[in-house]
Parts: structure tokens; C-alpha cells; sequence
């Protein structure tokens, strides 16, 4: 094939339409579960990624080496939550965290989203440098009524 032409022009691939979705998604609130006591692993990795993140800790009281002290343990153990507008190649990206076990959701494309409404509740309450208490007065198994909510 002496006589063949090579084009040296660009081919422009048609961008699709779960692109265009995924770019003019507006940022939401995601929980991701990790494994085991490495929540603050994962959100150290997914920080330095440049993703924003939200891991509440609460003040525990501690005793090492016969001495007690104030200890930051995360108020729900397992999980962080994570703000942004997930695509495809940032989900894998997200994946990657040593230590993430899954992002809460159906799929990749149906991520379950935590409302705007209860990550500020839970800022406020951390900001208010009250003690935070997790449910002293409740077991495993044990019945409950809930009376109000949503």
C-alpha cells in the first residue's frame, strides 16, 4: 500500500450523554464505609486526592499507660462521608483508598446521597463543643418506638 494516505487530523469522539450528566451534577453527600478503624486512613488518602470530606469525631475519655486523656474517635465507627459531583473515573479513584470497603449505593452511577440538611445538623452539634454521648442506653436487639422523624 505505497499509495495510502494517513490523516494526521484529530478524530473528535461524540461526547455521551451520561458525560454531560456526570460534569453538571451539582456536588452531594455520600457515606462510604471502610473497613475496621481506618477511617481516618481512608480520609487521609481521599484528602491528599483533593476530595472534601467530612469524618465527625467525638471526645472520648482514654486510659494508656495508667493515664487518662482525651481521645477523638469517630461518632459513627465505619464510615466518613464525601462531597462531590461522582463520575465514573472519580469513583475509581475513590475505590483505590486502602481501606475503603464500598461507597454506599446501588452502583456506581446510583450512590446513595446524604442531604445537605443532615450533615449540617451533624456540624452543628460538633460545633457546639457539647459532649456528644452515642446512645449509652441502648443494646443490640433491644426494641425501640421511634415517635417523631422522618
Amino acid at each position: 500500500m505505497p499509495n495510502a494516505a494517513i490523516s494526521t487530523e484529530p478524530v473528535l469522539w461524540p461526547i455521551s450523554d451520561q458525560a454531560e450528566v456526570v460534569s453538571s451534577r451539582k456536588p452531594t453527600w455520600h457515606a462510604l464505609w471502610t473497613r475496621s478503624h481506618c477511617e481516618q486512613l481512608v480520609y487521609d488518602q481521599l484528602l491528599s486526592k483533593g476530595f472534601e470530606l467530612f469524618l465527625p469525631k467525638i471526645d472520648v475519655w482514654s486510659r494508656r499507660g495508667g493515664l487518662r486523656h482525651l481521645a477523638g474517635v469517630p461518632m459513627f465507627p465505619g464510615y466518613l462521608f464525601l462531597r462531590h459531583a461522582v463520575g465514573k473515573s472519580a469513583y475509581i479513584e475513590i475505590r483505590k483508598a486502602r481501606g475503603l470497603v464500598r461507597v454506599l449505593g446501588e452502583r456506581w452511577d446510583r450512590l446513595a446521597v446524604v442531604s445537605d440538611e443532615e450533615i449540617e445538623a451533624l456540624q452543628r452539634v460538633l460545633n457546639a463543643r457539647l459532649p456528644v454521648v452515642s446512645h449509652p442506653y441502648l443494646r443490640e436487639g433491644q426494641r425501640v418506638r421511634i415517635t417523631r422523624g422522618r
